[in-house]
């Protein structure tokens, strides 16, 4: 890759809400490596399906460029190129759900393990730094049904976390954390970016992702119509 190629680029990217009277519009996305995105605005605006759209997990109704680490994804949704959406998402992405999704059948080693498990990868001393990071020493072995809900979303924050992704996109990941932990987490994402990766993360808590260095990113509303862009 260029190292002055975007690790991201969107432009004229739409998707509508099925059976809804919404549509989101993204005219001009673009990640740069060392971008810190906190998305803020109010419930139901579509904060939550920019990140869809933009971790390939939803499908856009019109795209006119979609691209990840410089390949091209607008025409892949089609069957045959499914296999390589999935390998982008997989290899390039990581992604931090409001509900934390964990296999219950794993223990939380196991589950902050899996995006190395998919790619044959092998980085036990990050996974450590990232268990001792995030307060999870203790509960390694315990499986999800044991943990708390902020216990669970510490645990999909270090999964997604854990194959170093050059795209990190966070939806809510301190809504369910005391204050505490959620300035500790917002910091730990803010550092990501400082390897060259970039973060996009969908907040409420505008003031602590300020704080954390984030630059802020309103949602703009038009009637049943929300617009995301960047500069």
């Amino acid at each position: 890759m260029n190292p002055n190629q975007s690790l991201l680029f969107a432009e004229n990217l739409s998707w509508q809400a099925p059976g809804q009277n919404f549509t989101l519009e993204v005219p001009h996305f673009r990640l740069n490596p060392g971008d810190r995105y906190a998305v803020v605005g109010p419930s139901g605006c579509g904060k939550s399906s920019l990140l869809g759209l933009l971790s390939l997990s939803l499908r856009p109704d019109r795209v006119e460029v979609l691209d990840i680490m410089g390949s091209p994804t607008a025409s892949l949704w089609r069957v045959p190129g499914q296999g390589r959406l999935t390998a982008l998402r997989a290899r390039h992405i990581g992604f931090v759900p409001q509900m934390s999704a964990l296999l219950p059948f794993l223990n939380v080693e196991a589950n902050i393990h899996l995006p190395l498990d998919v790619m044959n990868i092998k980085n036990p001393h990050h996974i450590n730094d990232l268990i001792e990071c995030l307060g999870l020493v203790s509960l390694r072995t315990n499986r999800p049904a044991a943990l708390s809900v902020g216990q669970r979303q510490r645990v999909a924050i270090a999964r997604a976390l854990s194959h170093q992704p050059d795209i990190i996109l966070a939806d809510e990941p301190t809504a369910s954390l005391h204050p505490e932990q959620a300035t500790h987490v917002m910091t730990l994402l803010h550092q990501q970016a400082e390897r060259h990766a970039a973060v996009v993360m969908v907040t409420h808590d505008a003031e602590r992702a300020a704080a954390a260095g984030f630059t802020l990113l309103p949602v703009s509303m038009n009637g049943s119509t929300t617009q995301i862009a960047t500069a």
